[in-house]
């Protein structure tokens, strides 16, 4: 897999989920090769879990200080940015916005284990 699509453990619930198992192995409970067999397993569920279930769609409108395309992935830092959904909507001061290029490309990554 792709370290493009392995850009979910940086999210709260991956980063927590790295340390419960960075603990386990210093327990002795798993080995680092099974750390990284369920670290796998974690980017594909994500990746086909919002895939599946994610269906709002939201605007966004800020302006672009920085932005970058690398390895199939879209990198934009933007400030004043105000985002809006069906239902409401709210301002941040700095976003960083990384996406990665669906299609083809995302099914063979995520197909590999």
């Amino acid at each position: 897999m792709s370290a493009a699509w392995q850009f979910y453990r940086n999210t709260t619930l991956g980063q927590c989920l790295e340390d419960s198992l960075d603990e386990m192995i210093q327990s002795n409970q798993i080995t680092p090769a099974a750390k990284q067999q369920l670290l796998l397993h974690f980017d594909k569920a994500m990746s086909t879990s919002l895939a599946q279930r994610a269906r709002n769609k939201v605007n966004f409108k800020g302006k672009i200080k920085i932005y970058r395309y690398c390895d199939n992935v879209w990198t934009f830092l933007m400030t004043n940015t105000e985002f809006r959904d069906a239902a409401e909507g709210f301002h941040a001061d700095k976003v960083k916005i990384v996406a990665c290029d669906g299609g083809k490309q995302q099914e063979t990554a995520v197909g590999k284990s």
